[in-house]
């Protein structure tokens, strides 16, 4: 099965790390506004599971061209890094994937906006994250643990530490702290 390995850091701006990617040699790769629409069945049995089902509907800031994916990701393995199952499908119509979802009984638990400028330093990929009510992170996926913290290292992101939780508990917690009952977040 194919296999999520990352981490993720939290960064006060962008700026930094762009610049630290253009020196290394990093090819940047395009940036996109996405959304992202998280399913679980009524009872949240997924959630419970550590399962995720997603929609996302990325748009191109500069061709406006759209591209939709449907996700599953299994539970995270434990240890230092983001490791879990996930199988993921291009689809033609994201709100078809979404009804095709809800007629099965799943309903969309959180809807979220992010803004994504993707980069590639061989062999990973590197994204600069923006999400509402959260921020600015940093998320490399590699190969395997020994070259993702390599590439931590080499883009002066070492002593941050890393965060496992995924964007969509991150924002949950964020709206519970808060006393807030929305599910959809836009910038």
């Amino acid at each position: 099965m194919p296999t999520e390995i990352e981490i993720k850091v939290k960064v006060e701006e962008h700026e930094g790390v762009r610049g630290r990617l253009r020196e290394v040699g990093a090819e940047r790769v395009g940036t996109v506004l996405e959304t992202n629409r998280i399913f679980d069945s009524g009872d949240g049995s997924l959630h419970r599971a550590g399962k995720a089902l997603r929609v996302r509907s990325s748009v191109d800031v500069e061709t406006k061209n759209a591209a939709h994916v449907m996700t599953f990701k299994g539970p995270r393995k434990p240890g230092p890094l983001k490791v879990r199952e996930e199988l993921e499908v291009e689809v033609e119509d994201g709100e078809k994937a979404a009804a095709i979802l809800r007629a099965m009984g799943y309903v969309v638990t959180l809807a979220f906006e992010k803004r994504r400028e993707s980069w590639r330093l061989e062999p990973c990929k590197i994204e600069l994250d923006e999400l509402p009510h959260l921020g600015c992170f940093v998320e490399i996926e590699g190969p395997d643990e020994r070259v993702i913290l390599a590439t931590r290292r080499e883009l002066g992101l070492y002593t941050r530490p890393s965060i496992t939780e995924a964007y969509v508990g991150l924002l949950m917690d964020e709206l519970r702290s808060r006393g807030r009952r929305e599910r959809e977040i836009r910038f």
